[in-house]
């Protein structure tokens, strides 16, 4: 199988992830509002931890084709999963390397997506993709796991600053999180050169640096805007919005995904 078709099947899985029988029986947090029908209320406000802070944790799902329905008037545009940049009308600032990146990764039909040979697929694929994602709040770190190949991400919560002792690149990069009244904002840095934002291969090199501003906005939704500053590819700092939902009753499921796995015959 083409790595190409490798990607759209992972994506169907994802998309039908949450309708695949589940090996826990659905389970809802005690917590969970009730209306006066006893049905859960998800547009009730959202949890606070015990220092007052909003509460993020809880398994969620990007919103599909729902996000541009959930999306207020004046907010960034809604980022797609195939193509970022589907929603932005004057389509994204690339400089000409950029744009030249593009264009190479389109016609090679995308082979090279990271997705597509079991790799890390990246922060904004992994915001964008339908499959589950379950955030654990604690005071000093946030533990992102999400469901697509058992993916995992940290965002320090503790005070620290970014590293910048010239630290080795990473997949997900070197993320930290400062509450700004209810929404927590997170930069993130040090990530490896040639990204891929999506799936027709929107670029993110070394020189990126990604700001999330995360809000929950009841009990039942989050949103998140992602700002992608580099300057190498692009000529401008740059913003979608992702819209999340909550899934209330679920768990993960088990998704492994082994680097240069053969889909069959080539």
């Amino acid at each position: 199988m083409k790595p190409f078709i490798c990607v759209v099947a992972l994506i169907a899985m994802a998309l039908l992830s949450p309708g695949i029988e589940a090996q826990w029986d659905p389970r809802s947090a005690p917590t969970l509002p009730r209306d006066g029908k006893g049905e859960p209320d998800l547009n009730a406000p959202a949890p606070r931890t015990a220092d007052g802070k909003p509460d993020l944790s809880g398994v969620w799902q990007g919103m599909g084709g729902q996000q541009a329905q959930a999306q207020p008037s004046g907010g960034p545009p809604v980022a797609g999963f195939r193509d970022v940049a589907q929603n932005i009308k004057e389509g994204l600032p690339l400089r000409p390397e950029g744009a030249a990146l593009l264009k190479e990764r389109r016609d090679n039909n995308s082979k090279d997506n990271p997705e597509a040979h079991c790799l890390p697929m990246g922060i904004m694929q992994f915001h964008t993709q339908g499959a589950p994602r379950k955030v654990i709040q604690t005071p000093g770190i946030i533990v992102i796991l999400y469901e697509a190949s058992s993916g995992l991400r940290q965002i320090f919560t503790d005070g620290r600053s970014l590293p910048n002792n010239d630290p080795q690149p990473w997949w997900y990069g070197y993320s930290v999180g400062k509450w700004d009244g209810d929404t927590l904002v997170v930069e993130t840095t040090g990530l490896r050169d040639g990204g891929w934002l999506d799936i027709v291969g929107s670029p993110l090199s070394d020189a990126a640096k990604l700001t999330e501003r995360i809000r929950r906005v009841n009990y039942g939704r989050m949103e998140i805007d992602i700002t992608v500053d580099d300057s190498k590819l692009y000529t401008r700092p740059w913003t979608v919005r992702v819209n999340q939902r909550l899934l209330a009753d679920q768990e993960l499921i088990e998704f492994i995904c082994l680097e240069n796995q053969r889909f069959g015959p080539q």
